[in-house]
């Protein structure tokens, strides 16, 4: 498990070394507050980008990592292809996309029994709702 780990940082620091990238341009938090729903009830998420770069590859999130580094393209938004209203082809709408991302990863990290962060309860990771 250990070497798995291990094996992981490693090509995570080759990786982003590769492409000019250190931890230190790294945005330490986003937050992730999308425009253009049609009611946005819960609100923006706090996202410690940082802490899961530690940990998590590039691409394990932006799925279009491999392409944006080959054509030398900065890391676009996921709004830039994911709309907020509707599916558009095979490309899903927005909020899918994250949670797809976000939730199921941590519900597999639990799921084998490995520290995770929130995926059961909305508040968990939208700390403020909007009011409406």
């Amino acid at each position: 498990m250990l070497k798995i780990k291990m094996v992981s940082i490693l090509f995570g620091t080759f990786f982003l070394a590769a492409v000019g990238l250190s931890a230190g341009d790294l945005p330490k938090n986003i937050k992730i507050d999308e425009k253009g729903y049609e009611k946005d009830k819960k609100g923006p998420v706090e996202f410690a980008h940082q802490k899961h770069s530690e940990f998590r590859a590039c691409i394990d999130c932006h799925h279009n990592y491999k392409d944006v580094v080959e054509k030398g393209q900065s890391v676009r938004k996921c709004s830039e292809c994911h709309n907020p209203l509707r599916k558009e082809g095979k490309v899903i709408k927005l909020q899918i996309a994250y949670h797809k991302t976000c939730k199921h990863c941590h519900k597999a990290l639990a799921k084998s029994g490995k520290p995770t962060g929130p995926f059961k309860e909305c508040s968990g990771c939208h700390k403020t709702k909007q009011k409406t």
